[in-house]
């Protein structure tokens, strides 16, 4: 009776021990054949901004000083000592209006005294003969500029004579007037180049409304030299150069819509906050990146000439890390 006991333990034992080694390696045989997860794509905090169609202006930076548009020297015919001045400087005179008396009379000789006078209308902008000063017919006593406008002198670098034409516009800003801004048109160019500083002279009509502009002001002059209507535009840094390839990255919905939670890795170089740049792979977009031919570079933007179109959203920082498809979260 002990004997069938003790069998009948045993066999209920080995019966048990079978049973916890299938349950063991089924669930063995389970996870064996469950593939590994996936990790969840990146996604980068970026900053975007949208292609904008206008139009821009390539133009040459120059300043000078404005002068008469016409101005004579006076000189008198006689040498001697000035006794009378019939004007001042900033007066009107007509052509033929005394300026000055010179009296030629010497030691022991008496003359009668030389009238100098304006040899056209206009406006005295210098007078340097003062009573009792001793002058001779070689130095001009006075200026005189005449009703022909103002004009700005400036000189052009040799390297960008080829894009100043007759006509072209000016935008004219003075120190004197920070809020005014003035028009002008080039009138003038010279025919030859200065061969020790290499530079060309040229000359700016300028409107002057209401007279505010004065003849030796200093001016800043912008040379309208090319102007494109209906262009596009982008930041230059938004355009990328590699292996002689211009590229930008374009914004485009997410095709996947997958919702893993994750981080962006480029936090610190869109400039954000590290909690800011953390989105989910359902809620960013990803990018494309898209080949494009560039034109005029002004002013921190660039002329696209293809590969976009008004409204497209391009990445303008972060975007060095990027590849094709990558997910990113729009900061800005």
């Amino acid at each position: 009776m002990k004997t069938n006991k003790k069998t009948i333990l045993q066999n209920t034992a080995m019966i048990f021990a079978a049973f916890i080694a299938f349950a063991l390696s089924g669930c063995n045989a389970k996870n064996a054949a469950a593939p590994p997860s996936a990790p969840p794509p990146p996604v980068f905090a970026v900053s975007t901004a949208t292609v904008e169609a206008g139009r821009m202006t390539d133009y040459l930076m120059l300043s000078g000083d404005m002068v008469a548009g016409s101005s004579v020297d006076v000189y008198s015919d006689v040498a001697g000592t000035i006794t009378r001045r019939y004007v001042s400087i900033g007066a009107n005179v007509n052509k033929g209006q005394p300026i000055i008396d010179v009296d030629p009379s010497q030691p022991g000789m008496q003359y009668m005294a030389s009238v100098v006078r304006a040899p056209i209308s206009g406006v005295v902008s210098s007078l340097s003969g003062q009573v009792g000063m001793k002058i001779a017919p070689s130095a001009a006593i006075a200026v005189i500029s005449g009703g022909g406008g103002l004009e700005i002198q400036l000189y052009v670098a040799e390297r960008f004579i080829y894009r100043i034409k007759m006509g072209l516009p000016c935008e004219i800003t003075l120190d004197a007037y920070p809020d005014d801004s003035f028009r002008g048109r080039v009138s003038e160019i010279s025919p030859v180049v200065n061969t020790a500083s290499r530079t060309m002279m040229i000359k700016v009509n300028v409107d002057n409304p209401d007279d505010k502009l004065k003849a030796g002001m200093f001016a800043n002059v912008k040379i309208i030299t090319e102007e494109k209507n209906d262009v596009l535009y982008v930041p230059e840094n938004a355009v990328l150069q590699r292996a002689n390839e211009s590229f930008v990255y374009m914004v485009v919905d997410n095709p996947d819509g997958v919702g893993t939670e994750t981080e962006a890795d480029t936090e610190a170089e869109a400039g954000v906050d590290a909690d800011a740049a953390v989105g989910t792979a359902a809620d960013a977009k990803i990018v494309k990146r898209t080949v494009v031919t560039t034109g005029l570079a002004i002013d921190g933007m660039v002329e696209i000439t293809n590969g976009l179109q008004a409204g497209d959203q391009i990445v303008t920082r972060g975007q060095t890390t990027l590849t094709d498809g990558s997910h990113v979260n729009i900061i800005r």
